[in-house]
C-alpha cells in the first residue's frame, strides 16, 4: 500500500521548459526569462551581504521590501504580501481561500500551474475556453459557478491583454475572490495594470513577480496586493521566514534602479516588435503580444509542423516552447532574447522552412 496520498499519486508534475545541456552554447528562449542581467545595484547588493545577514534569521514580516514596494506602487505596506516567488502565493491562495472541494475558474489556455496546484489541494479547476482568437471570455468566467476566478493578464501563453474595462466588469460582477496575475504587466501598454481596482473592490488580489522584468528568476521573489483582510489571512497561512535574506535584499536593490529596469523593458519590447514583424514576413501567424514572448503558428507547409520546428531548433541548440494542448499543438511560444539571439533564431528558421 502506498503511503502517498491518492490525489498526489495521481497528480501530473507541472511541465517545465527543457533546460539546455551544461557547457553547450545555447539560445534559451523557452522560459520567458530576461535576456539581460539584473541591475548592477543588485549585483553590488549581493557582494555587500554581511556574514551576520546570513547567520541571523531575517525579519519575518519582510518590512523593508514591503516598504520599498509601497513607495514604488503607492499602496499601503499593510496591503502587500511577499512570497518565495509568486508560485508560493498561488499555493497559499488555495490553502487559505479555496481549500479541498473548492473550485477556481480560469481561461483556457492559460498558466497551467494553477491547475496543478488546484489538484494538489483537492480543489477543482474549471477551464473556460477562450474565444477562437484566444481572447478571454468574461461572460464564461462569470457563469462558471467557481469559488474564485484567476485571470492571468496579459495571459500566458497567448500574450494577449484583457482591457481594463473588461477586467473591472469581471471583478464587479463576481462575488468571490478574483486573482489577477500580472507577471508580465511590465511589458504591457501604459495603463494596463488593474492596480486602481484595489481601492474600489475588496475581492481582488493582484500577483506580481521579480522573475521577468527584474531578471531575478533565481532569487524567487513574488508579491501580491489586496485588501488588508486578505493579506492578514495569507500571513496566517504562510511558512515562517518565507522570503530569504538574500533574495529580499536583491529585490529592494532592483526596485531602487528603476531607470535600468525601464531600459531593459524598452529593449525587450523593441525586440518583440522586430521579432513579430520578421516572423510575419516569413509567413508565421503571430498573436499581438504584450509580454516578453510571442505565440505564433508556422506557415502551412508540407512536412513542417510546430513540433518539427521545435525539434529542429533544439538540434541547433535553440530552445523554444511547444505545448501539448489541443489548441496550441500547432503553435510555438518564443521568449524575447537579445538582438543576437533573435537573429540566430531567425536564421535557423529560414533554414528549416527552406
Amino acid at each position: 500500500m502506498s503511503i502517498v496520498l491518492p490525489h498526489i499519486e495521481a497528480l501530473a508534475t507541472y511541465a517545465l521548459g527543457e533546460q539546455p545541456p551544461e557547457g553547450v552554447p545555447s539560445v534559451k528562449l523557452n522560459q520567458n526569462e530576461s535576456p539581460y542581467p539584473p541591475s548592477p545595484r543588485v549585483l553590488q547588493a549581493l557582494r555587500d551581504m554581511s556574514e551576520e545577514e546570513l547567520r541571523r534569521y531575517p525579519d519575518a514580516a519582510c518590512v523593508e521590501l514591503r516598504k520599498s514596494l509601497s513607495a514604488k506602487l503607492g499602496i499601503e505596506a499593510e496591503r502587500i504580501f511577499c512570497g518565495n516567488g509568486s508560485s508560493e502565493i498561488i499555493s497559499l491562495i488555495f490553502k487559505v481561500f479555496i481549500g479541498p472541494g473548492g473550485s477556481i475558474a480560469l481561461p483556457d489556455p492559460s498558466f497551467g500551474l494553477y491547475h496543478t496546484v488546484a489538484a494538489s489541494y483537492q480543489a477543482a479547476s474549471k477551464a473556460v475556453p477562450t474565444r477562437e482568437d484566444f481572447t478571454v471570455d468574461v461572460d464564461g468566467l462569470l457563469a462558471s459557478g467557481a469559488k474564485a476566478i484567476v485571470l492571468v493578464n496579459p495571459n500566458a501563453p497567448t500574450g494577449l491583454l484583457l482591457s481594463s474595462g473588461e477586467v473591472e466588469r469581471l471583478v464587479s460582477g463576481f462575488p468571490g475572490l478574483v486573482v489577477i496575475d500580472e507577471a508580465y504587466i511590465d511589458f504591457a501598454e501604459p495603463g494596463a495594470s488593474s492596480l486602481e481596482l484595489l481601492s474600489k473592490y475588496s475581492n481582488v488580489m493582484i500577483l506580481r513577480t521579480f522573475s521577468k522584468a527584474y531578471a531575478l528568476c533565481g532569487a524567487r521573489v513574488g508579491y501580491c496586493m489586496a485588501d488588508r483582510s486578505l493579506i492578514e489571512a495569507l500571513e496566517k497561512g504562510r511558512d515562517i521566514y518565507n522570503v530569504n535574506a538574500i533574495s529580499r535584499k536583491l529585490a529592494v536593490a532592483a526596485i531602487e534602479d528603476a531607470g535600468y529596469v525601464n531600459d531593459t523593458i524598452a529593449r525587450s519590447n523593441r525586440s518583440r516588435s522586430e521579432l513579430t514583424a520578421r516572423l510575419r514576413k516569413m509567413g508565421f501567424d503571430v498573436l499581438p503580444s504584450q509580454t516578453n514572448f510571442v505565440l505564433c503558428a508556422p506557415p502551412v507547409q508540407e512536412g513542417i509542423t510546430a513540433k518539427h520546428i521545435e525539434e529542429r531548433l533544439t538540434e541547433a541548440h535553440i530552445f523554444v516552447r511547444h505545448f501539448d494542448h489541443p489548441r496550441l499543438r500547432g503553435m510555438l511560444r518564443i521568449s524575447i532574447g537579445t538582438e543576437s539571439e533573435i537573429q540566430q533564431l531567425l536564421s535557423e528558421l529560414v533554414r528549416i522552412l527552406a
